[in-house]
């Protein structure tokens, strides 16, 4: 082992890919994760209290890791959709009878949604019953609402691309809702639907948004939220009860 970290440490390629040396020391294993594109948003040293299942119940991970399936899912679904009023339905149909493995796809995608909305709802709720809105994690906090509003807006603007009876009456109701609000209620229902009516300037508005707006919201959004959590001291931990749980 010794002969082979010489070995890559002093190999010219390697070098040239990876900054730090072998992992064999404090030091190099800090370098790993300071060094790593994907590793430098984690800490180098956690507490043992901080990573235990039942500080977090991992629903923070577990709603990027839906966020990323989502994504991945709909991405491939765009493969058979095309946002037209006369093919948006048609193209649902041939999810469920003609595409090989169509179902699956679009089920995957439609309950990953349902549970990425109940897992970032759970996280918001841990936050608040655990005192980690507290300064100097208000603005963390903040965010953390304007990510499960976005949650929220990329489940509802899903409904309207099926262009069945569902995705009609849930789009009027949410439109008519957004119309009700003083001063502004009846541009925003103008703004969302491209028009007085439900019709096929609605549905490519309800897909760019799903699609590119709310996405690239999601990602700026989550990217700055993990970078927070680390500025911020890592998962937040309350005073501990003795010496001996200080780890």
């Amino acid at each position: 082992m010794a002969a082979l970290a010489k070995w890559l440490t002093d190999n010219r390629v390697y070098r040239s890919i990876i900054r730090h040396g072998f992992p064999d020391s404090n030091r190099n294993r800090s370098l790993v994760i300071f060094t790593n594109f994907f590793l430098h948003i984690h800490p180098v040293k956690a507490r043992l209290r901080a990573i235990r299942f039942t500080r977090t119940f991992f629903l923070g991970g577990l709603s990027a890791a839906c966020f990323f399936l989502l994504v991945a899912t709909g991405v491939l679904l765009m493969f058979y959709y095309r946002p037209a009023v006369p093919h948006a339905y048609n193209d649902m149909k041939d999810l469920g009878f003609v595409v090989s493995s169509g179902v699956f796809l679009r089920n995957l995608h439609r309950w990953s949604a349902h549970t990425m909305v109940a897992l970032v709802f759970l996280h918001m709720v841990v936050t608040f019953f655990r005192g980690a809105y507290r300064p100097p994690r208000e603005f963390n906090w903040v965010l953390g609402v304007f990510l499960f509003v976005a949650t929220i807006l990329l489940s509802y603007t899903g409904y309207l691309l099926p262009w069945d009876q569902l995705a009609y009456w849930a789009v009027t109701v949410g439109t008519n809702m957004a119309q009700a609000v003083p001063v502004m209620g009846e541009k925003m229902r103008f703004l969302l639907l491209g028009g007085h009516g439900i019709n096929e300037n609605a549905l490519v508005r309800f897909y760019v948004l799903h699609c590119v707006v709310l996405p690239l919201a999601m990602v700026l959004g989550i990217s700055i939220h993990v970078w927070r959590v680390r500025k911020d001291g890592g998962i937040y931990l309350p005073p501990p009860a003795n010496k001996g749980d200080e780890r």
